[in-house]
């Protein structure tokens, strides 16, 4: 029976094996994405910045927070 690492990610969103499309600086640990090209995006999903990054599953934009931002609870859209 194959051994299970509990110290690994369960749901790890897979990052881009081919680079990341624009890099996005936001004032908030969670921010949403829809792909930003209208009826070329694609669904709206809520990603949460545990660190200081996240990567949208579906357009590999990558979110930082920025660096002199005073991290917010809020929602922050871009």
């Amino acid at each position: 029976m194959p051994r299970i690492d509990l110290n690994k990610e369960l749901n790890p969103v897979a990052r881009p094996k081919l680079g990341h499309l624009e890099t996005i600086l936001v004032n908030s640990r969670v921010v949403a994405c829809d792909g930003g090209d209208g009826v070329l995006g694609h669904p709206k999903v809520w990603l949460r910045i545990v660190d200081h990054q996240a990567y949208c599953p579906y357009c590999s934009r990558e979110f930082v927070t920025h660096p002199e931002a005073k991290i917010t609870s809020t929602t922050g859209e871009h």
